[in-house]
């Protein structure tokens, strides 16, 4: 992806990013899918899903499925304790909730502090990377939560034309 298109990207959705943490690495996602934020709950566990679909919660009479990313992303050893929070995303017409070591805050990018995502070996997935934003000595992983979520393995959503 090239500067200009990553750059485009970024101003189509907004350049506001909550922050979460996997393992040692910050992730961003855009704020504007964001529904809610809440802390780790048991899950109803559905037979017959990939390991990274803990299951579903009713959220106030909506059937959400939770999806841990630390799984997804091949993070090492999953511990959940009292930071570990779901953030209830809205993406189309579905609401998923995303499992996440913790939440760090709400940033403001400008385009210039948006880098594209480096190509890579084709060992490495980068097709749900919108880019990497540097703040001061932090780096973010800008992840396109919207494609990931609607992307064929996931079988969560309907692949978005």
């Amino acid at each position: 992806m090239t500067t200009e298109n990553t750059n485009s990207a970024i101003g189509a959705v907004g350049s506001e990013f909550l922050t979460f943490t996997l393992g040692s690495e910050e992730y961003g996602l855009d704020i504007l899918k964001v529904q809610e934020i809440r802390g780790y709950d048991a899950v109803t566990t559905i037979a017959n899903t990939p390991a990274f679909i803990k299951g579903v919660i009713n959220l106030r009479g909506t059937i959400v499925p939770i999806v841990d990313l630390r799984i997804k992303f091949n993070l090492g050893t999953v511990e959940y304790n009292q930071f570990t929070v779901v953030i209830i995303l809205n993406l189309g017409h579905r609401v998923v909730g995303i499992v996440v070591d913790s939440v760090s805050d709400v940033l403001a990018l400008t385009p210039e502090q948006i880098r594209p995502a480096p190509e890579l070996s084709s060992a490495l997935d980068t097709r749900y990377i919108m880019g990497l934003g540097t703040v001061d000595e932090r780096m973010l992983i800008l992840v396109d939560i919207e494609k990931l979520m609607s992307s064929s393995e996931m079988a969560l959503m309907n692949e978005m034309a």
